[in-house]
Order: structure tokens, then C-alpha cells, then sequence
């Protein structure tokens, strides 16, 4: 027994030394592996190249664009030359842009540059090329604003939106056309002629950011800057098939120092500087860009960008249009189809009549007219053309003369009219509305008589210009091209929701599409 037990105990130690040699071995060889690894992985790799977005540059989107500058995929003067050079090709036959900053905007994209290599803080569009509208102050340059007598209106200083801008990192390659005294649907002015809708030169690129609408149309800048006092904005987002913002007043600062007066309160009330460009996420980060601070303005208002969501699902009011308007069945069609968006987004669409919409568009007309007439009218009259006077005289038409009494009870009538959507939107929160409820019209139909202005104002597009009275965020995106011409809906919230409103024209935009690329290709 004796034997038998130390023979096994000399077996399990031989065992135990081969065990413990073969684990050895194994040791050394993960021990060769990790360091292996170890090296391999401390071996410094050669970064990836920055991604490009497809395409040419001056194609890309503003959040593309910004992005590939900050990233290094490319500099911002590739970018703005892309720019330039789509300008150079296009803006010939649309006149879109009046004004060529070409030299300024380069040498504005080789400090960009040397900014981003010197590790310096980027803004939120460090690089980014866009278009600016010429009646805004522009420093050392003119306010023109359509007429030819402004010649001697020198800016001293950037207007707050155009100061925003290029704090922001944005690169201004042009000014683009607007009519005399921006008071056009319509883009004419005697000093630098008719603006074309790359579309189609048979219809209007709107006004009185027409200029602003159609460079951005056609790939000359990614974002435009415009203004919006009786639709300014929303209408030539319609005309030429890009999306916008009339943010709600006080939301962007605005100031002119080359102005020989102020303005009167209610035309600064009802007025709103924002962006047009091709995508809704574009619109979104230039509202951010122009909404800083500006002491020049006592109305601007320090109101968050983003607010509470509300409960879900968000229900959206199909607006009910009076009867007295008369709706082209492609209108129909296009509202329609954005509610059916909408709806597959998770939003419910209800059709519902919204508060007098009559009486919002009348208020607006008398306010805005009789101001007109008292504080400016004599002094444009003076040193404009004879189509000014001819679409002026239309849009006076409509409005009721008012007297000092009726001038009060018309702007306490704007505050119930305020009152009564506000309530609204705690049930609705955001409106579907048409921006005009016919085909868009001729490139000067507002010269033909003054019952066609009316037509136009009144009967076509009431439910741009009421939203002005209201002081209410509005935002145009396009739904659907019909005989080949871009239709927009019109999206309301209530104050100072733009977000909601951008919100529910993303998710338009994401079924419809970007429509300015099917105009690229017929341009090409």
C-alpha cells in the first residue's frame, strides 16, 4: 500500500510539473499577444479625412456647410469661392443679388481660416456664406431700399441683425434686391430692375424679400436674410419654394442708424427681420444666430428659443377659409397633403375655423395704411415710381380712414384679436394655413390695377398678412410642385413658439422633401 501510494504521488507531481509548464507556456504566449496588442495599440494611427457633404458645396445646407468648415473637410474660402461662383453663373438672368461682396466675403473667409488654425472660438456659422436684404444698415454702404434718392442714407454701423449674423461667423457674399421701400408684394424697383423666380420667369419671386427667396432658391448663399411686415418673408418662401420664419416681434433685434426718423410704433409692432433658406434645420439655426441681444432695440425680448412641449398628441387646426375666397384646387390639394404629413408624424389635424381672420387681416390693413399715410406716404410719393404709386394705391383702397378715435379703438382692437389666438393655441397649439389660396401670379401683377392689388391682399393672400397684426410666429414650408411651381403652407403658433412651428414644418419637410433640388436640376 505503502509503494502504491508514493507511486501516485510521484505520478500527480509529474503530472503537476507538466501542468504548471504547459500554464506557463500559456502565459507567455498571452503575455506575447498582449504586448503585441499593447504596441499595436499605443502605434499612433493617421486620423480619417474628414467627410465631405455630396455634391458641390454651394448645394450643401447651412448645418452641412458649418460643419464641414469646423471639421477641416473643408475651409471656409473653397466654400464661399463655390459660392461665388454659383453667383457668377446664375444671378445674371434672376438679379437676385444687387449688390457683389465678393472681395469683402473673401477676405472675411481667409480670416475665417486663419481663425479655425489658430484654434480660435467658432461661431454657430463660422464660415458659412449668406445674403443679406438691402434695407437693412450694411456699415458703409447705403440703405437704398429700392429707391434711388437714398443714395446718401450711409450706414455707420451694422443693423443688429446683420451684426448678429457675422458675430455668429457667417460670411456675406451679396445684398439681394428688394422694391422701393420694401412695400411690394412684388421685387421691381427703378434702380436695379426686375427679380426673377428661378422657377419659372413668368411668376413672382415675391417680395419684399423677393431677392432674398430667389438667390436662396437657386444656390447663392445658404441662408438669406429678409423682413416681414404684411408677409415678407412667408410669401416669397411660397413663391420660390424654400422655407422661413416670421419669428414673433421682439424676437430679432432690428435698428437702421442711416434712418432720418424713427419708426412709428405699430409698424415696428407688426415688423420681424428673419431667415429664408432651403431646409427647415437651416431656418432654425439662423433664428438662433439672429436673435442675440442688440441694446439699439427697446423691444427685443430675452424669450428661450425652446419651450415646454405640450402634451401629445399636438393637436393642429386645419384652418377653415371663408368662403368668400375662392380656392384653387392645387391649394386644396397641397394642404391636404401637409396635413396627412402631419398626421403620419404623430400630430392630429383637425379643420377648424380659427378666430376672425376677416377682421385680424382688416385691423392690420387699417393700422398699417393709415400710419403710412400720416407719418411716410407724402415723402415716398415724392421719389418713387409711377408703379409704386400704382400698387400703393391699391393696397390704400381697402383700408377704412381712420380718425384719431377710430386710429385707438383699431390698435385696442388688436389687442382682443391678440387675446382671442392665444387662447386658441392652449387648445391648438399650432395652425395649418394657407400662404395663398390661387396659383401664383404674374411678375408685376400688381401694377395692373388697383382692384388686382386688392384681389391679391384680400382675396389670395389674407392669411400671410393678418398674422402681422398678431405679432405671431409664422413659418412657410413647401409641400408639392404643381405644373412645375412650388406651393408652401403657412404654420402659426402662438408667442414666441417658434419652436413648434419649425417643429411641425420639419416634419412636413422630412415627407415632402427639399423641393429646390428638382429646381437644380432643371436649372442645370
Amino acid at each position: 500500500m505503502a509503494k502504491k501510494t508514493a507511486t501516485k504521488k510521484k505520478t500527480a507531481s509529474k503530472k503537476a510539473v507538466k501542468t504548471s509548464a504547459k500554464t506557463s507556456a500559456a502565459r507567455k504566449r498571452a503575455a506575447a499577444k498582449t504586448v503585441g496588442k499593447t504596441v499595436e495599440k499605443a502605434t499612433p494611427r493617421r486620423p480619417a479625412s474628414p467627410r465631405r457633404p455630396k455634391g458641390p458645396a454651394w448645394q450643401w445646407s447651412a448645418v452641412e456647410t458649418a460643419a464641414a468648415i469646423r471639421s477641416g473637410a473643408i475651409s471656409a474660402v473653397e466654400t464661399v469661392e463655390a459660392h461665388l461662383d454659383r453667383m457668377r453663373t446664375v444671378n445674371p438672368k434672376l438679379n437676385a443679388v444687387v449688390v457683389d461682396l465678393s472681395e469683402e466675403a473673401l477676405k472675411a473667409a481667409h480670416a475665417a481660416d486663419k481663425q479655425r488654425a489658430r484654434g480660435g472660438a467658432l461661431g454657430l456659422l463660422h464660415g458659412v456664406p449668406i445674403t443679406i436684404k438691402e434695407n437693412v444698415d450694411y456699415e458703409g454702404r447705403p440703405n437704398f431700399n429700392g429707391v434711388p434718392a437714398n443714395k446718401g442714407l450711409i450706414a455707420p454701423s451694422d443693423a443688429p441683425v446683420v451684426r448678429n449674423l457675422k458675430k455668429s461667423g457667417a460670411i456675406v457674399i451679396g445684398l439681394t434686391n428688394t422694391p422701393e421701400f420694401s412695400f411690394r408684394g412684388f421685387t421691381d424697383n427703378p434702380l436695379h430692375g426686375l427679380t426673377i423666380n428661378p422657377w419659372d420667369p413668368n411668376i413672382t419671386c415675391g417680395g419684399s424679400s423677393g431677392g432674398a427667396g430667389s438667390a436662396v432658391a437657386a444656390g447663392i448663399g445658404t441662408i438669406a436674410h429678409g423682413n416681414d411686415i404684411g408677409g415678407s418673408l412667408r410669401w416669397p418662401a411660397h413663391c420660390n419654394g424654400v422655407a422661413t420664419i416670421k419669428p414673433t416681434q421682439g424676437r430679432i433685434p432690428a435698428f437702421n442708424a442711416s434712418a432720418t426718423a424713427e419708426r412709428p410704433m405699430l409698424a415696428h409692432l407688426m415688423s420681424a427681420q428673419g431667415p429664408l433658406a432651403r431646409h427647415v434645420a437651416d431656418v432654425r439655426l439662423a433664428l438662433e444666430a439672429m436673435s442675440q441681444r442688440d441694446p439699439r432695440d427697446p423691444w427685443w425680448v430675452p424669450a428661450p428659443l425652446v419651450g415646454e412641449k405640450p402634451k401629445g398628441p399636438i393637436k393642429v387646426a386645419l384652418a377653415k377659409i371663408p368662403e368668400d375666397m375662392e380656392v384653387d384646387p392645387s391649394v386644396t390639394a397641397a394642404l391636404l397633403q401637409a396635413a396627412d404629413h402631419l398626421e403620419r408624424s404623430g400630430y392630429r389635424v383637425s379643420e377648424v375655423e380659427v378666430p376672425d381672420i376677416n377682421g385680424v387681416w382688416q385691423t392690420w390693413c387699417d393700422i398699417i395704411t393709415n400710419e403710412t399715410v400720416v407719418m411716410q406716404e407724402a415723402g415716398m410719393l415724392k421719389v418713387t415710381s409711377e408703379d409704386f404709386h400704382k400698387a400703393w394705391g391699391g393696397m390704400k383702397a381697402k383700408a377704412n380712414v381712420l380718425d384719431l378715435k377710430a386710429w385707438m379703438q383699431a390698435t385696442a382692437a388688436r389687442s382682443g384679436h391678440i387675446r382671442a389666438w392665444q387662447l386658441f393655441f392652449e387648445d391648438y397649439p399650432v395652425v395649418l394655413a394657407p400662404t395663398t389660396v390661387k396659383p401664383t401670379p404674374g411678375p408685376r401683377d400688381d401694377t395692373v390695377s388697383a382692384e388686382r392689388v386688392q384681389e391679391i391682399f384680400w382675396g389670395e393672400i389674407r392669411f400671410i398678412s393678418a398674422i402681422n397684426v398678431l405679432g405671431l410666429p409664422g413659418a412657410v414650408v413647401p409641400v408639392a410642385l404643381h405644373d412645375g411651381k412650388p406651393i408652401g403652407v403657412q404654420l402659426i403658433a402662438g408667442r414666441y413658439r417658434e419652436d413648434l412651428a419649425l417643429d411641425a414644418a420639419a416634419a412636413i419637410e422630412k415627407r415632402a422633401g427639399v423641393l429646390t433640388h428638382r429646381l437644380w436640376e432643371r436649372m442645370a
